[in-house]
C-alpha cells in the first residue's frame, strides 16, 4: 500500500505521464491535476502530505494556486514545490514569498526531484508540524490555527475525536496494522470534510486524537457522518472470527481473558 499522498498539478502530459510513473513506482499514491483549479480542488479532497504544482498553468498560474492553497485552512500547511521553467531569481522570490518550500527549474532530473519531495517531508516531521503516520498537521499547526481563528473572531466548532479500543486492537494485530487504521481513520475525515464541510476547515492531529475546526453550521452532521463511515468500514480491518464474536479478546488462554469490543470513533470527552 502506498505510503506518501502526492499531488502534481502540471499540463504537461509528457513531464505529467514520467512523474506519476515514477512516484508510483515508488511508494507514492499520487494524484493529477492539469490546470490549477482542478488542482485546489484534488488538494481539499485528497489532503495530499507534498504537492508538485507547475508555474505555467492553462487556467490560473502556479503562483496563484499557491497562493489560494496558503489562504484555506485545509491546504495552508501542504509543503509545496514549484515546477517551472524560469530561473530568474525575482520568480524564485515570489514563489517562495508566496509560501512554497522548494523551487526546482526544468528541466530536472527525477531522482533529485525525489530527494527534494522526501527532503520537505522529512522537515515538516522533524519540525513536528506533520504526524508521519497521516502527514496531518499536528501540535504547532493545532495551536496556530485556533490561535488565528481566536484572533480574527471567526465562530467555529471544535471537533475532537478518538479511536475507542485501538489499544486492544494494535495489541493484537501490530503497529503496521495500527498505522492502517490512523490512515483509514484519516481519509474518513478529509473525505467527509471536503463533501460537507467548508474550505475553510481544518484538520489536524495531537497525539492520537483527530482534531477538526469547522465552520459548518450543523458540525453535529458532521461529526456523525465521520463516525458512521468509520463503523461501517472498519470491520475490513479485523479477522472474520473478531468480526463475528464483536470485538477482540485478549489474554484468551487466561482467566483474564476478556473481549474489547470493534473500535469506534468518538468525542474525545466520551471516551472510554
Amino acid at each position: 500500500m502506498p505510503t506518501t499522498r502526492l499531488l502534481l498539478i502540471e499540463d504537461d502530459p509528457d513531464v505529467a505521464e514520467m512523474l506519476l510513473t515514477y512516484f508510483e513506482a515508488g511508494d507514492y499514491a499520487v494524484y493529477h491535476a492539469d490546470t490549477g483549479l482542478d488542482g485546489i480542488e484534488l488538494a481539499r479532497a485528497k489532503y495530499p502530505q507534498v504537492i508538485l504544482l507547475d508555474l505555467m498553468l492553462p487556467d490560473i498560474d502556479g503562483y496563484e494556486v499557491c497562493l489560494r492553497l496558503r489562504q484555506a485552512s485545509l491546504t495552508r500547511y501542504i509543503p509545496i514545490i514549484f515546477l517551472t521553467q524560469r530561473d530568474e531569481r525575482a520568480d524564485k522570490v515570489k514563489g517562495l514569498e508566496l509560501g512554497a518550500d522548494d523551487y526546482v527549474t526544468k528541466p530536472f532530473d527525477v531522482d533529485e526531484l525525489r530527494l527534494r519531495v522526501m527532503s520537505v517531508i522529512r522537515r515538516a516531521t522533524r519540525e513536528n508540524l506533520h504526524e508521519q503516520r497521516t502527514g496531518l498537521p499536528t501540535a504547532a499547526l493545532v495551536e496556530e490555527e485556533l490561535a488565528r481563528r481566536e484572533q480574527q473572531g471567526q465562530p467555529y466548532k471544535d471537533i475532537r475525536l478518538v479511536i475507542n479500543g485501538f489499544k486492544a486492537y494494535n495489541d493484537v494485530y501490530g503497529f503496521l496494522a495500527g498505522n492502517e487504521i490512523f490512515a483509514f481513520v484519516t481519509r474518513i475525515i478529509q473525505e467527509t470534510v471536503h463533501e460537507l464541510g467548508t474550505p475553510d476547515d481544518f484538520i489536524g492531529l495531537l497525539g492520537d486524537e483527530f482534531v477538526v475546526l469547522t465552520s459548518h453550521p450543523n458540525a453535529d452532521a458532521l461529526h456523525e457522518t465521520i463516525a458512521r463511515r468509520f463503523e461501517e468500514g472498519v470491520k475490513a480491518f479485523y479477522s472474520f472470527a473478531d468480526v463475528d464474536r464483536g470485538g477482540v479478546l485478549l489474554d484468551p488462554d487466561t482467566p483474564q481473558a476478556r473481549l474489547v469490543p470493534l473500535m469506534q470513533l468518538i468525542p474525545l470527552q466520551a471516551e472510554l
